[in-house]
């Protein structure tokens, strides 16, 4: 038998490996084409697997499968440090050039980590992980390798010059892009990165290829799709502006920035701002302007991104309606597993890390902490899909509500998407949050589409801003009263608190004082299907002029559509405030309404710096406004950057993500230190041997969009039954990828003091051997969601 990559499951199959490398070879290049690093992703794919020639792992595997009841120990044999090794050797030398050594980092790095994730340089410890893996660790069998490379994949000329090819790449690339980035080093690290998810695709698509007896898709085959969407997003259009019902003043300024966005489609690429006003119509004339351009610059993929999930399940299903495509428009909540282990058990492993989780759809809804997380995260998982956000057209829903300290990496994701990926993005808001007045900053915005945007702006005036904050603050019972109130003059309420535990509270006050109401909450412990539900009973009530309340955390304030005659929100910032404005007479059917604020003395902002920062900020332009000092249209484009300067300006030492432990932030990591470099000599008295000396790895490791760590849970709520049995039974890598996709829809993040206190009850089940969590039925609640006292009510009522 000759050489071994995989052997497949289902009939013992060998795919040898070269034929592994070249494929991936294949991928990783037509991933790296995109932005013009074709060799150089090839490069790290013809490398990858290299260490598979070696007679110690070609034995391990086979092994493996003749004595599957004794599997030897997964791991136990290095088969990823010898492709990084042999460039290091190969082309580290003082006889090489620095774009030869570069190379010989970048590509080695990804090499070394496709199965953990990329390497630091230089640690804050000042240890190299990536050193110590290519120069340092003894590989067995290493020259037989290297020999074994050169007979079957390339000769020792031909690899030769396919790295002298690379270079000319890499010498090419740095002239179209350097001078495009605020930093040289972070946009060595993004380029890392995007290299790295090229191989990681290419790897996981190929092998998962083998296994299923498929053949990848090469090309895009996106281009007539996008032409047929856009003839039927513009015929659905047109049907909506010949309705008579429909000739109203807003309506016709609907149609107008449409049509803006239509014609603005045709500029070249660029970061774009459309600033269409709440009930503006911004889902379909962002996805006008998306199409238009994906047709007339040939762009691979549309991806929304938004905050939240609630308004992935509302547009998704909106575009897919519109469109009459429900196979090609993916929904991508969150990672129902999250796993970076490349042990594979059994079967059930096996589908779960080949299954199909990589953004290669033409129509991509995901959300913030997706978008962030593939640029920054640690592992494997969410880096593999950064290479499909280059030449794309990419939609910030809500950009305002990016998390403060990831203001700056994500301004910087954006440089590099637009410089280095050809990417045309569009901020979408009706809060522009002031991104360029940071330090930073995005380094070009090259326009806003909406013409006339003050004029705009007033024509779309529907609510006035009642300032309703004390000096002594609102509680539980006086809140509900106002509530009940506001009822005698109207039929629907919404109110937004800042805590799940005063909504809760709120909830079950109203609740007492009138069985009868139709009383609705809304929270993130809650999974999608199940707010999705509830949201739709709300809106059938309003239908229906029936009276009805809905409470809920800041999750609905953005892209829900739905219309409230009356909000009140909880003190909070501007563009919060702006947001639950935009939940009131959202079509101007009710005339003029009024949005109260309140400032609720029982919730407890101690541990929400960005909401109490904000909300200290807005008081104050209450106060300058009641006292003729300030702006009086608190809902205007100037009070709005005012808000936002002064509150980047309070919030400054927290925009570039500091870490405590190391007392660094992110972008000394991720652009390499000096500091290191001269510690590293104090400490052993020798230069540091690399050119670069980014802390990849650590600043990886510390990432995290959300402060709190939580874990998935599956939820048993309706359909969340079949899928828990499910993932009880037999699982293929198709039924993997099927299964992942609608579990999205039936999980909850919860936090780790909720997972200790359900653990301890025994209301937490474990799956696919500890990868996967479900939660008993018990411990769910048709009004409140996860319920972590176990005794939830899973009944259909109405309070």
């Amino acid at each position: 038998m000759g050489s071994v990559a995989h052997i497949r499951q289902s009939d013992g199959k060998v795919q040898t490996v070269e034929e592994h490398l070249i494929s991936v070879q294949k991928l990783a290049s037509r991933y790296g084409r995109t932005i013009g690093v074709e060799r150089l992703a090839g490069l790290a794919g013809v490398l990858h697997d290299v260490g598979k020639y070696s007679n110690e792992f070609r034995n391990y595997l086979l092994d493996a499968v003749s004595h599957p009841e004794r599997p030897p120990k997964r791991g136990t044999v290095d088969h990823s440090t010898a492709g990084g090794k042999m460039l290091y050797e190969g082309f580290h030398s003082k006889n090489n050039s620095v774009p030869e050594k570069i190379i010989s980092e970048i590509v080695g790095n990804a090499i070394i980590s496709h199965h953990m994730g990329l390497q630091d340089f230089l640690s804050p410890e000042l240890e190299s992980d990536y050193l110590n893996r290519v120069s340092e660790k003894p590989i067995d069998d290493f020259q037989n390798v290297v020999e074994a490379f050169y007979h079957h994949i390339l000769s020792q000329e031909d690899f030769q010059d396919y790295v002298k090819q690379c270079e000319i790449e890499l010498t090419h690339f740095f002239k179209q892009n350097i001078d495009k980035q605020n930093g040289q080093k972070l946009f060595l690290t993004l380029l890392t990165k995007y290299i790295f998810s090229c191989l990681i695709d290419a790897d996981r698509t190929d092998t998962r290829c083998f296994e299923e007896k498929t053949s990848p898709t090469i090309d895009s085959q996106n281009d007539n799709l996008f032409e047929a969407y856009y003839n039927k997003l513009t015929n659905h259009l047109s049907d909506l502006n010949a309705n008579p019902h429909t000739q109203t003043t807003i309506n016709q300024l609907r149609a107008k920035m449409s049509q803006e966005c239509d014609a603005f489609a045709e500029k070249p690429s660029g970061i774009y701002t459309l600033s269409i006003p709440t009930g503006g119509g911004k889902t379909l004339a962002s996805l006008r302007y998306a199409l238009k351009h994906a047709v007339t610059h040939q762009k691979e993929r549309i991806i929304y991104v938004v905050p939240y999930t609630t308004i992935i399940e509302q547009n998704a299903e909106e575009v897919k309606r519109i469109l009459e495509d429900r196979d090609h428009i993916l929904e991508h909540h969150s990672n129902v597993v999250e796993t970076e282990s490349d042990t594979l058990n059994d079967v059930k492993d096996k589908s779960l890390k080949l299954a199909k989780d990589n953004w290669d759809a033409p129509v991509i809804f995901t959300t913030m902490v997706q978008f962030l997380n593939a640029f920054y995260s640690k592992g494997t998982r969410n880096v593999r899909r950064l290479h499909h956000l280059a030449n794309a057209v990419i939609i910030f829903d809500e950009v305002q509500s990016v998390p403060i300290k990831c203001v700056s990496l994500f301004n910087e994701a954006l440089n590099f998407l637009k410089g280095a990926g050809g990417s045309s993005i569009l901020l979408c808001t009706a809060t522009q949050p002031a991104l360029d007045f940071v330090q930073h900053s995005i380094e070009k915005i090259d326009g806003e589409i909406v013409q006339d945007l003050e004029q705009v702006t007033g024509a779309f005036k529907r609510v006035d801003i009642i300032d309703k904050t004390t000096n002594e603050g609102w509680d539980t019972e006086a809140l509900s009263d106002f509530v009940f109130d506001q009822l005698q003059d109207v039929s629907s309420v919404l109110v937004i608190l800042n805590t799940k535990t005063v909504v809760r509270r709120l909830f079950s006050h109203i609740k007492e004082t009138d069985p009868n109401l139709r009383v609705y909450h809304l929270s993130t412990s809650m999974c999608a299907a199940h707010r999705k539900d509830i949201l739709a009973k709300v809106n059938e009530a309003i239908n229906h002029k029936e009276k009805v309340v809905c409470l809920s955390t800041q999750l609905i304030e953005a892209g829900v559509d739905i219309s409230f005659e009356c909000v009140i929100r909880s003190l909070a910032g501007l563009d919060s405030i702006a947001q639950a404005a935009g939940r009131c007479n959202r079509h101007g059917e009710f005339g003029h309404r009024n949005v109260y604020i309140i400032n609720h003395k029982e919730e407890n902002l101690k541990h929400l710096q960005e909401i109490a920062t904000g909300a200290r900020i807005t008081k104050q332009l209450l106060i300058d406004r009641h006292h003729d000092q300030g702006i009086k249209d608190l809902l205007s484009s100037e009070a709005l950057t005012l808000y936002f300067q002064s509150y980047y300006e309070a919030l400054k030492e927290d925009l570039d993500y500091f870490i405590p432990t190391v007392q660094k932030n992110m972008f000394e990591l991720l652009k390499g230190n000096v500091g290191y470099r001269d510690a590293y000599w104090n400490k052993t008295k020798k230069s540091f041997n690399l050119l670069l000396d980014m802390s990849i790895k650590t600043a990886a490791n510390h990432f995290k969009v959300i402060d709190n760590q939580t874990t998935s849970l599956l939820v048993p709520y309706k359909e969340g039954h079949e899928i828990i049995a499910e993932f009880n039974g037999e699982v293929t890598i198709e039924d993997m990828t099927a299964l992942l996709k609608k579990a999205q829809h039936y999980t909850v993040n919860v936090y780790q003091h909720e997972i200790d206190r359900l653990s301890q009850q025994g209301d937490i089940q474990s799956l696919l051997e500890g990868k996967l969590f479900c939660l008993r039925e018990n411990a769910y609640d048709l009004n409140y969601g996860v319920n972590i006292d176990g005794n939830g009510l899973m009944e259909e009522h109405f309070i």
